[in-house]
Formats: C-alpha cells, sequence, structure tokens
C-alpha cells in the first residue's frame, strides 16, 4: 500500500478557510478564528462542571457537526486534540486514528461542502486516500457523511422544513438543500443508521444554515435554523453550541413556539450577541445581528449575557433568559433595570417588566389595519359627497404620504375613531443606522415621525392609529411623547423588525397627555441614572417634529 501522508495540521499559511468566499447569507462560512470563540467557551463550561478537567484530553468525547460545511469546526477540534492527548496516546500517528475514527463526526449539507469538510479534517477529500492523515478507514466518507436527502412532499410543501415543492423538487444536478438532520421524525435512530448504534455525541456544534429562499426575498424567507436547534436537543448532547440569527429574541416568521421554547429552558448557559454580523463575519449581511449559545443539559441556570459591538465586549450580565413579566428576551443587560424601574413607578410588580392594564400605551395602539383597508386600497384623488379624508401610501408609482378620499360606507372598521382626534404613524419603519452605518449600529430612529389626523380623517394599512384623544392639543402631546428617545429606546425592546405593530409599544407606558412631554421628564419621573441615560442617548437618535398636522416627506432625523 502507498505510504499516506504524515499528519499536520498547522503551517498553512495563510489558513484556506479565511479565505474561501460564503455561499450567500444563509449558508455561512464560519471564520477559525470565531470557531475558536466558541470552543473556548465550549472548554470553559466544560471545566466548569468537570471539576476543572481539560475537556481535550479526554478520548472518550464524541464532537458532531450537523451542519458541516468548510469542516472548522472539526478542524479545529481535532487540532486541540492532537495537543491535549499527546501524554495518554504518546505515538501520533496512534492519536490521529483514534480522533478522526472514534471522536470526530460531522453531516455535510451539500456534495461540495462534504469534500472541503473532508479536506479541512483529512487534508484530503477521501478519508481513505493515499494522501489522508488518518489510515483507519475504509470507505472515502470517513466519519463526515453526505447523502442526497429528498423532501417530503406534502399539499405543496416539505412538511419537515417546509421547503416549496415548485423551487426544490429538482434533478439530480442540482442541490435539494434537505438537510438530513431536521428531515426525520427520530433523529437519534437516524443517526445510528448514518454512523452506527448507540451514537450518543456529548458535544455538539455547528452553524446550521438559516433559512430556504424559494421566493421569499431575505426578509420573507422561512427560517430553518430553529429546526436544527430542536432536533440537536433531541439527541441529549451534554453541551450544545450552535450560531444563530438573533432575531428570534422578539419576533421572527414562524418562530413563536421555538422562542417560547428558547425562553423557558434555562439550560442555556451562556449567549453571546452581535449587534453587527460584521464582527463575527465580516463581509456578511444578516439584520438583527448574530449570536452563539451554550447549552448545558445537566446545569441549569441564568444565562450568561455577553454582548459584543464594534469589535469590544460592550457588556456582560448574568440574568435569567426570561424577565417575569416578558414575553420576549430583552437584548440589552442594560434595559432590564430600566424597565423594572418605569414598572415600579407606574404600580406594577416589584421585578417584574409588565406594566398594569391600564397604565399600558397599546390600550391607545390600533390593529394593523386600523380602518381595515390594505395598502394598496384605491383611493380616490378628489372628493365626493360622503367622503372621509384618507392618508395612504399606494405602493409603487405613488408619492410616500399621499392624501386621498374613500366613501364613508366602505369603512367597516374603526368607526368610533373617524371623528375623533388621533396620532397616526408608519406601520413600518426600516432602520439604515446612525449617519449610514449598518442598521444594526446605534444610535436607532426605531419610529417614523409621527403626525396628527384631525377629525374626518382615516388611513390605510400604511400607518396604524393611536387614539381615540379629546382634542388637538392632546395629539400633539402624543407625538412629543413618540419623539422622546425614552419611548423609542422601549418600542425597540419589542421590535426585531421594520414592522411597528401595536406589539412592539408593549413596554411603553401611557402619560398625562395633556401636557407636553419631553425626555428630561421622562428621565425624572422614573429616577434614571446618569448610566442608564447615557445608555438610552447613545442607543437613540433624537427625533425633531418638522410638521405634525401632515405626512409629508421631510425626514425626522438630520443624517438622513
Amino acid at each position: 500500500m502507498t505510504e499516506q501522508a504524515s499528519f499536520t495540521l498547522r503551517g498553512r499559511n495563510p489558513d484556506v478557510l479565511t479565505c474561501i468566499a460564503n455561499l450567500s447569507n444563509d449558508e455561512v462560512f464560519t471564520p477559525p478564528e470565531f470557531a475558536n470563540r466558541m470552543l473556548d467557551t465550549l472548554a470553559e463550561a466544560w471545566a466548569s462542571s468537570h471539576n476543572g478537567a481539560n475537556l481535550w484530553a479526554d478520548k472518550t468525547v464524541r464532537f458532531l457537526d450537523p451542519c458541516t460545511k468548510s469542516g472548522v469546526f472539526l478542524r479545529e477540534i481535532t487540532s486541540r486534540l492532537v495537543q491535549g492527548l499527546a501524554a495518554e496516546i504518546p505515538d501520533l500517528q496512534t492519536r490521529v486514528d483514534h480522533i478522526l475514527t472514534q471522536q470526530i463526526f460531522g453531516i455535510g449539507i451539500t456534495k461540495l461542502t462534504s469534500l472541503l469538510a473532508r479536506r479541512s479534517v483529512y487534508c484530503s477529500k477521501d478519508a481513505n486516500s493515499e494522501h489522508s492523515i488518518t489510515r483507519s478507514f475504509t470507505h472515502d466518507a470517513g466519519n463526515i457523511w453526505f447523502e442526497r436527502v429528498e423532501h417530503t412532499w406534502a399539499n405543496g410543501k416539505c412538511r419537515f422544513c417546509g421547503a416549496s415543492q415548485s423551487a426544490f423538487d429538482r434533478g439530480e444536478e442540482l442541490e435539494t438543500h434537505a438537510y438530513a438532520i431536521i428531515h426525520t421524525d427520530d433523529i437519534k435512530t437516524r443517526l445510528g443508521e448514518i454512523f452506527g448504534d448507540n451514537m450518543q455525541f456529548d458535544v455538539i456544534i455547528g452553524n446550521p444554515p438559516y433559512q430556504l429562499d424559494d421566493g421569499g426575498h431575505g426578509k420573507s424567507a422561512a427560517p430553518i435554523y430553529h429546526l436544527f436547534v430542536e432536533q440537536a436537543k433531541k439527541l441529549e448532547p451534554r453541551f450544545l453550541s450552535l450560531v444563530i440569527p438573533a432575531r428570534w429574541f422578539a419576533g421572527g416568521k414562524g418562530l413563536d413556539e421555538f422562542r417560547e421554547s428558547m425562553l423557558a429552558d434555562n439550560r442555556t448557559r451562556v449567549i453571546h450577541d452581535y449587534w453587527l454580523v460584521g464582527d463575527a463575519f465580516p463581509g456578511v449581511a444578516i439584520q438583527g445581528g448574530i449570536l452563539y449559545f451554550l447549552w448545558n443539559r445537566e446545569a441549569p441556570g441564568d444565562c450568561e449575557v455577553v454582548t459584543h459591538y464594534n469589535g469590544k465586549v460592550q457588556s456582560s450580565a448574568k440574568r435569567p433568559l426570561l424577565e417575569h413579566g416578558s414575553d420576549v428576551f430583552i437584548r440589552y443587560n442594560e434595559a432590564a433595570p430600566i424597565l423594572k424601574k418605569i414598572v415600579a413607578v407606574e404600580g406594577g410588580m416589584l421585578n417584574s417588566v409588565s406594566l398594569p392594564k391600564q397604565k399600558r400605551f397599546t390600550n391607545f395602539v390600533s390593529a394593523r389595519k386600523p380602518f381595515g383597508l390594505p395598502t394598496n386600497f384605491k383611493v380616490r384623488t378628489s372628493k365626493r359627497d360622503g367622503d372621509v379624508l384618507t392618508y395612504w401610501n399606494g405602493g409603487p408609482g405613488f408619492k410616500q404620504g399621499g392624501v386621498g378620499w374613500v366613501s364613508r360606507t366602505e369603512i367597516n372598521e374603526g368607526i368610533e375613531l373617524i371623528e375623533k382626534w388621533k396620532v397616526f404613524i408608519g406601520g413600518a419603519y426600516g432602520d439604515r443606522g446612525g449617519g449610514g452605518a449598518s442598521r444594526d449600529a446605534p444610535p436607532k430612529a426605531v419610529l417614523g415621525r409621527p403626525f396628527i389626523g384631525e377629525p374626518g380623517s382615516i388611513s390605510t394599512e400604511t400607518y396604524i392609529c393611536i387614539g381615540p384623544l379629546e382634542s388637538e392639543n392632546e395629539a400633539k402631546n402624543v407625538c412629543s411623547y413618540i419623539s422622546c428617545k425614552l419611548t423609542r429606546f422601549l418600542v425597540m425592546l419589542h421590535k426585531p423588525s421594520q414592522h411597528a405593530t401595536k406589539k412592539v409599544y408593549t413596554f411603553v407606558p401611557t402619560q398625562d397627555f395633556s401636557q407636553t412631554w419631553t425626555d428630561a421628564k421622562l428621565y425624572a419621573k422614573y429616577g434614571l441614572t446618569d448610566e442608564e441615560i447615557a445608555f438610552i442617548e447613545w442607543m437613540i437618535r433624537p427625533m425633531h417634529l418638522n410638521s405634525i398636522n401632515a405626512p409629508d416627506e421631510a425626514t425626522p432625523f438630520d443624517d438622513e
């Protein structure tokens, strides 16, 4: 037999895995430096749970990357084990064979990435070739498995991942993107079929695909990363660490059950939260940021939340994932104490972030279609008898902030609001970020400019309605309140995307709208400290109210 390649994992300059381009924003290659941060977090947790033991010196621990692409996790784990097991298994070749055959396992997500992962780990696309650094495999896949998996169609959708049959029912020449770990009802049995019986993995770690874009065009494409988390937990590893988008904290398409499950699971012990995706994955754009978490099966407790921003640790705190009275994860460590102060002043329960029902601003906020009219409802450009003034945005080809007329007989919802004073504000606002920076970078605008709706006016779905209000003066004061940084800070805590529906006002208290509101008044009312005020001032951009009597095109922010 031809002698095989000698073992080496280092000495490559540059490291090829720092140079490869991402396949897409949904299938992101993990940089080696970031993978090693995750492995450091894992090793610290292992030592804490095992009386200081060195994870990399344990020859019995099994590792699985269930969604390997470049193979970086498996490669870096192998490198650490090669060093950590040197004393117990002195012969290098014997040590490498043991690690790669007994400890390191992966499931490729495509044919191409499975070959890339094998090249990264075995130094050969075939685990049993003469160039492989291990001599113990008799088949080319080694322990990095990939076989084409088909979707299971039901009513035009895959019953496992929700993929569209029209987009992904394809021939052999194209990838199906039916990822093995999430296309089974019995993941334990499936893993036994792939790697053999009695395969209990101690550590599952990786960076799963985030979504399947089969026509959703990014923002509306259905997420799938949560399916990897759920399946991995069913395998009951001792530790689980995955990279996922942060949007699930407060929203996300089809993620309500996942969010409830994650926030109720106190085995998630560490979250490293990156507001700017570029701090983790240079050159990648994912709205809402990215995170990796560490789940410890045998050690429930509070979660250490570490916030990263602009290449530095912004803050760190150990706290519950789900604060008392909240239905979302409060992303910012600095925000929970501020919320609790506001709730206490408003007469809420101690250490809760839930406002008393009568003190909630949402009592004044309408549903998504305040008068039942969709955004593309055709309004008239001239008034007829019995018409009401209608604020709208008719979509492509129409000027934003348009005004038209609708017959009163066509309005079946919100009738009680028509002849009242009210405030209109956009039902969506996509933050651009301060000074044209990333939309996830502070300072943020959060909401668009509000304007007054006089008696006899309505709107389409373009706007939501705040009211009814007793007078024009009250309407002006509501506008002043919305322009306050503290108000928009509280909205931001419940606003994971551009949508600004009723729900995003959950943490906002109502006020006495017989008076004008400023941040100075609000800070004093709630007894905020200088540090808390400084954080809010840093996070939120100032809003000036150019005109609150009509929806004009003038921006309320100086730097847009």
